[in-house]
């Protein structure tokens, strides 16, 4: 079973910068594509960015495209989610989410808040 934990969130003003980590455990062998959802109040979890193993590809919603940056880090076994230009409705619990052949894990959040 793949863990995840979730880090950097936090609150910063709009325009500012994040950057959120997260670090998966032992097995990763199995993980064909790392994904970053997102959560605001009220609101289903959504889409946000993924990057394959293989490849890597990557693909962004709409709404983030051009501020956002899924990236990774294989020998930390670490994919990262550089998050600029932010905006008050960027604001959400952001998971990490592994997906595998056969199932798909998801970390515990971690919250970003914009100011306006």
């Amino acid at each position: 079973q793949v863990r995840l934990v979730e880090s950097g969130g936090g609150l910063v003003q709009t325009g500012g910068s994040l950057r959120l980590s997260c670090a998966a455990s032992e097995p990763t062998f199995s993980i064909v594509a790392m994904r970053w959802f997102r959560q605001a109040p009220g609101n289903e979890r959504v889409f946000v960015a993924s990057i394959t193993e293989s490849d890597p590809t990557t693909s962004y919603a709409d709404s983030v495209k051009g501020r956002f940056t899924i990236s990774r880090d294989n020998a930390k076994n670490t994919v990262y989610l550089q998050m600029n230009s932010l905006k008050p409705e960027d604001t959400a619990v952001y998971y990490c989410s592994a997906l595998t052949s056969y199932s798909t894990y998801w970390g515990q959040g971690t919250q970003v808040t914009v100011s306006s």
